[in-house]
């Protein structure tokens, strides 16, 4: 059965943001998908489809190698 788990991440401003983002965190282990609710400037909702849940200190890595991005709370499931 799949996880979904959507992040809050700040840092994100424009459409260079998701595709960097999103190309970082498609490429940890079992990421089978990765959706962007940009809100610039602000909080946006990203949100990963796996297939088991994902440990918070490798999003935060992926997040960090894309580029100035941050973990802005606690994920949702």
């Amino acid at each position: 059965m799949a996880a979904n788990t959507i992040y809050a991440v700040t840092g994100m401003t424009c459409e260079h943001c998701v595709h960097a983002v999103s190309s970082e965190l498609t490429r940890l282990g079992g990421v089978t998908g990765v959706t962007v609710e940009l809100v610039p400037g602000g909080q946006s909702a990203v949100t990963v489809t796996s297939d088991e849940p994902l440990l918070t200190d490798d999003v935060s890595a992926a997040l960090d190698e894309a580029g100035d991005y941050q973990l802005a709370g606690p994920e949702q499931r």
